[in-house]
């Protein structure tokens, strides 16, 4: 599956609003979305003005790069959303925090979703007891994902579990800091996805045409 290999830092330029995909740099004065707040490229600072299809279209980007997936698996999310019931678009917003690298990023084991998605790859986390690799995993209420032994001393696990309260934490979620464990509480709330804001409502419109 194709990833996205060039500067994040352009992602959310492109997108006229920070991401938060570049960790604690997001933070200070290096942040490059602060420094250059335009889109990039060469006519990034020329106003431009989007049709309907184009605002619509410009949402549906923010969140597949908010969450750091393919635009199959976007597709997908929306697809099961839809058949579920309730409001479409909070429900597609709810699966993609449900993912266990967003978790992961939620709980403060990493500072990214990029820097969780690697993480969970390399095998450094389980879930009610048994090792998970697999970013796109679902948890669900009740569920304890932790640290495995070997890695609890990985110094970009301290450092990220030290700066979490920068960050804070969704109400979802619970965290044992001494034991590098955490717990799903129960099932993510819309509500509590403001940073950065969501119109979910225009993927919908997008994807209904």
């Amino acid at each position: 599956m194709a990833r996205y290999n060039d500067s994040v830092c352009r992602l959310c330029r492109r997108e006229g609003m920070k991401l938060f995909l570049k960790g604690e740099r997001c933070y200070t004065d290096k942040c490059a979305f602060d420094r250059r707040g335009y889109p990039p490229g060469q006519h990034g600072q020329r106003r431009i003005k989007f049709s309907d299809y184009g605002i619509q279209l410009r949402e549906k980007q923010k969140v597949r790069r908010i969450y750091g997936v393919s635009e199959r698996q976007f597709r997908n999310y929306f697809a099961k959303a839809d058949r579920q019931k309730g409001i479409t678009g909070a429900n597609l917003l709810i699966l993609l925090e449900r993912r266990l690298d967003n978790a992961i990023y939620r709980l403060g084991f990493a500072t990214s979703r990029q820097e969780a998605r690697q993480l969970v790859g390399g095998g450094h986390f389980a879930v009610n007891g048994r090792t998970v690799s697999i970013p796109s995993y679902l948890v669900k209420p009740d569920d304890v994902i932790e640290v495995k032994e070997k890695s609890k001393g990985m110094q970009r696990i301290k450092e990220a579990v030290e700066g979490m309260a920068r960050r804070g934490m969704p109400q979802w979620l619970a965290l044992e800091k001494d034991s590098l464990k955490g717990m799903v509480k129960g099932w993510p709330d819309r509500a509590e996805l403001t940073t950065p804001p969501i119109q979910e409502q225009l993927i919908v419109e997008l994807y209904s045409k």
